[in-house]
């Protein structure tokens, strides 16, 4: 009933509408056991984007296994808030958009490609789609060169 857009010139939105429809759909009863009725707003750009950081620390704890990391840049994190978020289903959405557009192109790369031996990826902006730049971390037998040439030279 909320989420219906309103008739006429007069309110914008349904401020006060939720207590009647509490009362049509519950009985006096039951209404009279609530301590209170929390009405919940719909969440604003700056909380999505702390979603979608939190979707991506989430992937990249499943991820740290693999020694990889993930930068994502800010247009990048707005673009994806955007996309993945709408009045009527919150931030549901965002699931489902960063395991298409983030996970699925990464997935070749960590099993079978650059990031396989661990490294970075940064996911950034471009012409209005995510872009991927792929930095595999260094092999490790050129770590281990590196240290025993370090070792030599102190």
């Amino acid at each position: 009933d909320m989420q219906r857009e309103t008739i006429g010139f007069g309110h914008a939105t349904r401020d006060g509408e939720d207590g009647e429809a509490i009362k049509r759909l519950f009985t006096p009863e039951f209404r009279n056991r609530l301590d209170a009725i929390v009405p919940f707003a719909h969440l604003t750009q700056d909380v999505v984007r702390h979603v979608v950081d939190k979707f991506i620390s989430k992937l990249e704890a499943q991820l740290s296994e693999k020694h990889v990391q993930i930068e994502l840049d800010e247009p990048a994190r707005a673009w994806l808030a955007e996309r993945g978020y709408d009045k009527q289903n919150g931030a549901r959405p965002l699931a489902r958009l960063i395991s298409e557009k983030i996970k699925k192109p990464m997935a070749e790369e960590v099993l079978y490609g650059r990031l396989s031996k661990g490294g970075k990826v940064i996911i950034s902006l471009s012409q209005g789609e995510l872009a991927f730049v792929y930095q595999a971390a260094p092999s490790s037998r050129r770590r281990q060169e590196a240290t025993e040439e370090d070792e030599a030279l102190a």
